[in-house]
């Protein structure tokens, strides 16, 4: 008895779309075209990512040099000094307005009235306070009452700063 075997390949049936039943695109599938625009859509999102790597890099470096320069320099007498020209120009030309003072310091608290502080503005608040006098006023904001801390938590205020900020809240409220 003699046996014949034979083996069946099996043949892909090409579908209409291009794809074999094994769901492999074939050559002329139009489905590379999508994997084209997948390539190019990765080349761009990796040339993106690296662009920004090198751009944090630089940053970084120019972070490092700006926290590793001198804090200053020693400058002799008759030669120009850049450090010294540039601490002179940044200070104040003269004292902060009441409004100035209120809006960097009070504002914290008068502004929205935290812990009880009276509101700017407001008469009812600060009827019972304007009653007890000017002097009083000026002695709680130099030296702190209640929640209210020294110089409105200020310390590089002056006293004549203090009392422009007690006036300007005192005048919005009458």
């Amino acid at each position: 008895m003699i046996v014949d075997i034979h083996v069946n390949e099996q043949v892909p049936k090409v579908s209409p779309a291009g794809v074999s039943r094994y769901n492999r695109p074939t050559f002329n599938s139009p489905n590379l075209e999508a994997d084209d625009s997948m390539k190019k859509l990765l080349v761009f999102i990796v040339t993106l990512a690296v662009g920004f790597v090198i751009a944090d890099t630089n940053s970084y470096e120019d972070q490092v040099a700006e926290r590793l320069k001198p804090a200053g320099n020693v400058c002799i007498q008759g030669q120009e000094c850049e450090t010294a020209t540039a601490a002179a120009s940044s200070e104040p030309s003269g004292p902060l307005s009441g409004e100035e003072v209120y809006s960097s310091a009070c504002i914290a608290c008068h502004g929205s009235g935290v812990l009880g502080a009276p509101k700017f503005g407001s008469s009812e608040d600060w009827a019972p306070r304007i009653a007890q006098g000017i002097d009083v006023l000026h002695d709680h904001a130099l030296n702190g009452f209640n929640s209210m801390p020294a110089r409105g938590g200020n310390a590089s205020l002056s006293d004549e700063e203090v009392f422009a900020a007690i006036d300007h809240m005192i005048s919005s409220a009458q």
